[in-house]
């Protein structure tokens, strides 16, 4: 699985928060879960993580799965976990907490297709607190898939 272009950053919450960006990428590296991360456009200037995820961890019908993480200076974020299925279908949701008119600053894009939104309570926006959220969601998520 090839990592994920760079998206448009415009109505962006801020500059990218490289040191919690490379912070994550600590954490995500001493993960059994993720095989691989890396650094969008490159690690010097980093705007995007992603994580790569030990794909054997998932039943045969989860051919990939990754997590694009965006965190800003802002203390604004996005997390992005998505799973291909069979290389046609995907499973998705997402973590994040930035302004909008739509629903509460921090909300979570339900699975499937990210389409629901609802509010998010955190118990704290640290980063590794934030970051345990989210692996413990995967990690329920591959147990239930099994």
């Amino acid at each position: 699985m090839t990592p994920p272009s760079e998206r448009s950053t415009a109505g962006s919450p801020g500059p990218p928060d490289r040191q919690t960006l490379r912070l994550l990428d600590r954490q995500l590296v001493s993960d059994s879960l993720v095989a691989e991360t890396g650094f969008e456009p490159d690690p010097y200037e980093p705007r995007l993580l992603y994580a790569l995820l030990d794909a054997d961890q998932y039943p045969g019908s989860v051919t990939a799965a990754r997590v694009d993480i965006r965190w800003f200076t802002t203390d604004d974020f996005s997390i992005h976990y998505i799973e291909t299925w069979a290389e046609t279908d995907t499973w998705e949701c997402r973590w994040d907490r930035h302004p909008n008119p739509h629903s509460a600053r921090t909300h979570f894009h339900e699975p499937p297709d990210c389409a629901k939104v609802s509010d998010l309570k955190l118990g704290s926006l640290h980063p590794l607190e934030v970051y345990s959220t989210v692996l413990t969601a995967i990690e329920q998520r591959i147990e239930a898939l099994w």
